[in-house]
């Protein structure tokens, strides 16, 4: 398997990080994205006529989208991934895979304005991208009320790896995580799977900061 990658995108990113928690060996080669924009040369047209990476290649198979990709990588590597275990599980994967594009589309996009000077309203793309977080942090804590913290399972599945680098990587773009302490917390269990790699902007999770804890009873008797 081939992917056709550039380091600072997360959409790539997310491949390459299902790839190692799979141990899923793919070749990489990189895209010089920016600023040579080879996406849009004649040669990666041929092989991808929309421009836009991720694209893994596979013998004679060509794919496009990210969350296709970490479809077929699950598909092939790890059939848990896909969160297949019932309908209503393998529904609500389908539903993050889509809802991940919401945040690929604000949060993303506030990113690549702020970043690399891509075009775009960002005052619109940032309330986009706050309404999304939003969203996502009261997802987390229902999951938290019930004793979980993945966003589709008791386990890890392709929902998380599809949503985790956009929201991730939101301070990028001007949107601050400090009031989503669900998102927060996800994220650390995400960082904590065997496997885990990083990119710029995402560390592991030893490079974190602990999230605050309750305040020790001696310091409460003290400020009394």
């Amino acid at each position: 398997m081939i992917l056709y990658d550039y380091v600072l995108s997360p959409s790539c990113y997310k491949v390459r990080l299902l790839a190692s928690l799979l141990v899923a060996g793919i070749d990489l080669r990189p895209v010089d994205f920016h600023p040579g924009a080879e996406h849009h040369s004649p040669e990666f047209r041929a092989l991808n006529p929309a421009g836009t990476i991720p694209v893994l290649k596979d013998a004679e198979l060509v794919l496009t989208e990210s969350g296709a990709i970490l479809t077929y990588l699950a598909a092939v590597n790890a059939h848990e991934w896909l969160g297949h275990d019932d309908p209503e599980m393998q529904a609500r994967v389908a539903n993050w895979l889509a809802f991940s594009q919401r945040l690929t589309a604000s949060a993303g996009a506030a990113r690549l304005h702020d970043m690399l000077g891509f075009s775009g309203d960002i005052d619109a793309l940032r309330v986009q991208a706050t309404d999304a977080l939003r969203e996502l942090e009261a997802a987390i804590h229902a999951r938290r009320r019930r004793g979980g913290i993945f966003l589709a399972a008791d386990r890890p599945t392709i929902a998380d790896i599809a949503c985790f680098p956009y929201a991730a990587l939101a301070p990028d773009g001007g949107v601050s995580l400090d009031s989503y302490p669900s998102i927060r917390l996800w994220m650390r269990a995400i960082r904590a799977l065997p496997g885990f790699i990083e990119m710029p902007g995402i560390h592991r999770l030893h490079e974190q900061m602990p999230e605050p804890g309750p305040m020790p009873d001696v310091v409460r008797k003290e400020s009394a």
